[in-house]
């Protein structure tokens, strides 16, 4: 998805609000219209329907396809971009229907995002593994998408023949690029060794809750910063000293690593290519969870970082909660405990409900350097606790 300088690519985006769907579908809408500015794209509109299960055909039903397709060719759009996982068949039957029109899913758009940000061979390698395992079963279609472009007199689809070839060819590919990840994994291995009898410390959360800028602050580096989704993929391990809370002159060395980022519906695929990645969550003493208090949907956001690490087997580490954006929190008007107030103190937070039900946890801005002196404290307490029960 690369928009040149001369036109911005448009795009709408679909989703299907099932009865079993734990998320408001406008708020899984909203992240993927973020994802599509973070490719340079534009979104347009919105098209939801209520069904109680995607249609097998179609995704959506028939009146719905017909009105896209004529928003699609009223306003040119170039992409629909479906919140969902779609499956060959119905990738195939949309692309018939919508045809000179790209049709992508929400696992596509992040692999695209993906693909882009990647920098170092490891990130690189999770990718293309990750968009390679995407591509094997959706091979027939593309081949059709490919002769209908060709079109002309006697141009006929390619034969059983060439599809098994490729996939022949993308099975290779896959298994060799599972043997050069197991290789660049095992130097990461032998590096996270020579780490040993050093406290480690992993922040983890939701993408954009700005854990790079607590990441800088903490280590007084300059990790890139950006408001946009999947900023940084690599994991990047920074050494940090900080003093003792008593100022008896002790200080505490520790390792501090930045994860990717988390995403509700992250694909299943992802999660298996970046698991060397995620490795700095599963081998830490602490997990720094940092939560943009800030956004309405806070609390699905921490589910859907405890799934994750659930996920990759990092569920039962110490944690840390963090919550950044202090400024920024704004109390929703229906809850009685500040009654649509803004602008709390952060004597108001430590005595919320919100400290009360996730405990350890710091309330800090990391933007305007708000409590951070505390949030250091902290992390030595809580790593200093685990070393003194590990001698017991």
């Amino acid at each position: 998805m690369h928009s040149n300088a001369d036109h911005t690519e448009t795009a709408i985006v679909v989703g299907v609000n099932t009865p079993q769907q734990a998320i408001p579908i406008d708020e899984t809408l909203a992240e993927l219209e973020q994802l599509i500015l973070t490719t340079g794209a534009i979104s347009k509109k919105r098209f939801t329907q209520n069904l109680e299960h995607p249609q097998p055909k179609t995704y959506v039903g028939k009146g719905k396809l017909e009105e896209i397709k004529q928003y699609v060719i009223k306003h040119k759009i170039d992409l629909v971009i479906f919140d969902d996982e779609l499956t060959p068949a119905q990738d195939r039957n949309i692309e018939t229907e919508l045809e000179n029109t790209k049709i992508l899913s929400r696992t596509h758009l992040i692999l695209d995002i993906f693909a882009k940000n990647a920098k170092t061979a490891q990130a690189k390698t999770q990718v293309e593994l990750a968009q390679s395992i995407f591509m094997l079963p959706r091979l027939t279609g593309m081949w059709t998408h490919l002769s209908k472009q060709k079109g002309g007199i006697g141009m006929k689809g390619p034969g059983e023949k060439e599809i098994e070839t490729d996939r022949r060819v993308l099975r290779d590919k896959i298994a060799l690029l599972k043997t050069k990840l197991q290789d660049i994994e095992k130097i990461g291995f032998t590096q996270r060794k020579s780490r040993d009898g050093v406290f480690r410390c992993a922040l983890v959360g939701y993408t954009n809750v700005g854990k790079s800028t607590v990441m800088n602050l903490l280590s007084r580096s300059d990790v890139l910063v950006e408001n946009k989704l999947f900023a940084t993929l690599d994991a990047t391990v920074r050494k940090v000293v900080i003093p003792h809370p008593d100022n008896q002159g002790g200080m505490t060395p520790l390792l501090l690593s930045d994860t990717v980022g988390f995403i509700r519906k992250l694909p299943t695929l992802l999660i298996e290519s970046f698991k060397s990645t995620l490795a700095e969550a599963i081998e830490t003493d602490l997990l720094i969870h940092v939560v943009d208090i800030s956004n309405p949907a806070f609390e699905q956001q921490m589910m859907s970082v405890k799934e994750i690490l659930h996920e990759i087997g990092a569920s039962n580490k110490p944690e840390l909660i963090v919550f950044n954006k202090i400024d920024a929190f704004k109390e929703p008007e229906e809850d009685d405990f500040f009654v649509g107030s803004t602008g709390l103190t952060l004597e108001q937070f430590e005595k919320s409900w919100i400290a009360k039900e996730n405990s350890p946890a710091v309330f800090i801005s990391a933007q305007n350097n708000i409590n951070i002196e505390k949030l250091r404290n902290t992390i030595v307490e809580l790593l200093l606790q685990q070393k003194r029960a590990s001698f017991h």
